[in-house]
């Protein structure tokens, strides 16, 4: 059959038509079923003690260690272009790491001040903080090794983590974020920020949070990935197994049932499975992390010229949010906001 075989009579005989909607651009935005909106957008920043200059991340282009300083005019800029939160991690000194964190107690440390200044001069401004210890020990994993370095002790890290909530939330913090995938840590972080008189305090659970390979670019951010020699650190013990999705599940319905007040899925475009599976299990409010290995992979590919950045950037996103995610921590945070109508 060729061209010059077509007739104007030829019709086919269809009830329903789905491309009426799709012709135009106002019926395409009448039909529309997800949004992504500024409030949605949580930023993640570094800090990094000194007045010094920003420190580029190289593995994250536009991705910045700032000092206190600069974080806080960042958050100024943030809540000028409509971002409601940013999530706080620190890149500490090495010579403050140790085998057990010691520096994650510290009332004084660095993201204390950074909370403090950041409320003082940006309250209008939420603040999460992670509470985890692996920016702050030797070997680079999120608590307390056993004897033989082999293992991370559960309660043991979770007595620790519970001394940061209180820490951060003495500090001012909105929500304190426990990342770090110790069994109970949710319930006790609670118990104690309540006896503490900090009941007001929300909990971000890092509830399914999974044994990924994208993770390598943040671990270079925090200085992690130099402590621990490679940025594929192995935390299979105690993060998720990226071939499940039960197990998912059954952890973030533990943290529901402890306490939490969010529950967050981290990585976030490879998981939109998991979003989903959590959305429909649970009536929380839902974050998803677009973690730093994602960013990078869209960076990358755009500039070798593969896709096009503006379109891939905001097409993940959009993705995230359809998935079942209310908020979304990525660092595109500041300049989506910025171009979002």
């Amino acid at each position: 059959m060729n061209d010059s075989d077509h007739t104007e009579d030829f019709k086919l005989d269809l009830g329903r038509r789905p491309r009426r909607i799709r012709r135009t651009q106002a019926l395409r935005a009448l039909t529309q079923e997800n949004w992504l909106r500024r409030e949605d957008l949580i930023a993640p920043l570094f800090v990094i003690d000194g007045d010094g200059p920003k420190e580029p991340v190289g593995s994250m282009p536009g991705v910045f260690r700032r000092s206190v300083k600069d974080l806080v005019q960042e958050c100024r800029e943030l809540a000028e272009v409509g971002v409601r939160a940013v999530a706080l991690f620190p890149s500490i000194d090495p010579s403050l790491k140790d085998d057990v964190g010691s520096e994650a107690g510290n009332p004084d440390g660095l993201v204390l001040r950074t909370v403090k200044a950041i409320k003082n001069s940006v309250p209008e401004i939420a603040v999460i903080t992670d509470v985890a210890l692996d920016p702050y020990t030797s070997h680079g994993h999120d608590g307390v090794l056993n004897a033989t370095g082999d293992y991370v002790l559960n309660d043991e890290t979770v007595e620790r983590l519970c001394q940061m909530a209180v820490h951060q939330a003495i500090a001012g913090v909105d929500i304190v974020a426990p990342s770090d995938m110790m069994d109970g840590r949710v319930g006790a972080i609670r118990e104690i920020l309540d006896e503490a008189g900090f009941t007001n305090t929300a909990i971000m659970a890092y509830s399914a949070k999974f044994a990924s390979a994208y993770y390598g670019p943040f671990r270079e951010a925090v200085g992690s990935a130099g402590a621990a020699g490679t940025t594929t650190l192995n935390k299979k013990t105690y993060q998720l197994n990226p071939a499940n999705r039960r197990a998912a599940i059954a952890d973030a319905l533990l943290d529901e049932e402890e306490g939490a007040d969010f529950l967050m899925v981290k990585p976030a475009g490879p998981y939109l499975d998991i979003i989903r599976d959590l959305r429909e299990a649970s009536a929380l409010p839902l974050a998803a992390y677009q973690v730093s290995g994602e960013y990078a992979q869209i960076h990358a590919a755009s500039q070798l010229g593969w896709l096009d950045y503006e379109k891939s950037r905001d097409e993940s996103l959009l993705a995230i949010k359809r998935a079942g995610a209310d908020l979304v921590l990525t660092y595109f945070a500041r300049e989506v906001a910025d171009k979002l109508d």
